[in-house]
């Protein structure tokens, strides 16, 4: 018992090692694309600060959503953001399943740079939004009597440029349309098409259904924002989806799109555990541009993503 457990352990030590390899590898490449999206999330941020300052109270606008779904209340407002977390920390996990699992149809690296493009897009059109027109905010926050529905004129930059967690959950103005949403809606799709359980893909759409009805239902936004979101997204993803170059499918002929040298040749076997899974890269040798698979010559373009 305890050699066939040192076995695995030894197995999926050079599952982590190999993935890891592979990914720094990667990284290496998209690092600009990585770090271009990241920043955005922090402009981002920046951008549904900076509207509070303009936000101003009033009335509720009447909405659709608000007759037909029950408030929560505040006491009751964080099943929303509960279900968020729920759907944010299981995309995240899912992307570097790579590093343990052998069933590997994605790397991480690649789908995060494609994920970001799709959130950045997404992101701009908001701000472009919720910038154009500031409506009275319907969470509790934001209504008249609040002490935080506006905020007053800022003291120094450093006041404007740093983010503070209270700011982004009690932030106010930034509603057309739900970034929630936005994050919800991407993360499902690009399941949706990378995934391989088809019940996983059932359970994930039917939870952004309900997270849409409960961010009514907590009073955090509009229905409108909701419905802008759900096309908005969609349509983006679809579009931005059939610009960026596919992703390398891991279990066929696209692994060869990963460039080759004798060391990353070698770390080819350590992604799946050893050289005997399921995925065998079968790479012999390379000669003047050509792979040597069971003694044929098969012309492989070695062709690296330039980002994705």
């Amino acid at each position: 018992m305890s050699l066939y457990i040192g076995r695995e352990a030894s197995k999926l030590w050079k599952t982590v090692c190999g993935e890891i390899i592979t990914e720094i590898n990667l990284l290496a490449e998209n690092w600009k694309y990585m770090f271009a999206g990241l920043i955005f999330q922090y402009i981002h941020g920046l951008a549904a600060r900076g509207v509070h300052y303009f936000h101003r109270p009033g009335p509720i606008l009447q909405d659709l959503g608000f007759f037909l779904l029950p408030e929560l209340g505040q006491d009751r407002a964080y099943i929303s953001e509960t279900v968020f977390t729920f759907i944010f920390l299981s995309f995240v996990l899912w992307t570097f399943h790579p590093f343990i699992f052998k069933s590997k149809k994605i790397y991480t690296v690649l789908l995060w740079c494609r994920v970001l493009a799709f959130l950045c897009v997404c992101q701009i059109l908001r701000i472009i939004t919720f910038y154009s027109t500031q409506l009275p905010g319907p969470n509790y926050h934001c209504r008249e009597g609040s002490k935080i529905a506006t905020l007053p004129p800022p003291e120094s930059i450093l006041e404007v440029l740093l983010i503070v967690p209270r700011g982004v959950l009690f932030g106010c103005g930034d509603l057309i349309f739900s970034s929630h949403m936005i994050f919800s809606l991407v993360f499902v799709r690009t399941y949706q098409k990378y995934g391989t359980r088809r019940f996983i893909k059932q359970c994930a759409w039917l939870i952004v259904v309900i997270q849409s009805l409960l961010i009514i239902s907590s009073r955090k936004h509009y229905t409108v924002d909701i419905i802008v979101a759900w096309y908005t997204v969609n349509l983006v993803v679809f579009f931005i989806d059939h610009k960026l170059p596919e992703l390398p499918d891991r279990s066929g002929a696209g692994a060869f799109l990963l460039p080759l040298s004798k060391t990353k040749e070698e770390n080819h076997k350590l992604l799946n555990g050893n050289a005997g899974d399921h995925v065998d890269w079968r790479l012999r040798s390379q000669v003047n541009g050509k792979i040597l698979e069971n003694g044929n010559a098969v012309h492989v373009e070695a062709v690296m993503m330039n980002g994705v």
